[in-house]
């Protein structure tokens, strides 16, 4: 049996508004439960590919400034 999970994250946040977005962010961070990380990883797909050469750059410095606290 195959389950499609990044399929079925996509389907469930697919057509949502940025309040909507925003909010499955906060409140998968807020929970700090482990079940959240693969839909937060989905989430973090869809931006990377999408956003623009400089967008990415930043993103990596932001995430390499964080781990180093």
């Amino acid at each position: 049996m195959s389950f499609n999970l990044r399929g079925a994250i996509l389907a469930n946040v697919q057509g949502s508004s940025q309040d909507q977005v925003e909010a499955t962010i906060t409140d998968a961070m807020a929970s700090g439960e482990e079940k959240m990380l693969p839909g937060l990883g989905v989430l973090f797909e869809v931006y990377w590919r999408n956003a623009s050469e400089d967008q990415k750059h930043q993103v990596v410095s932001q995430i390499t400034n964080g781990l180093q606290k």
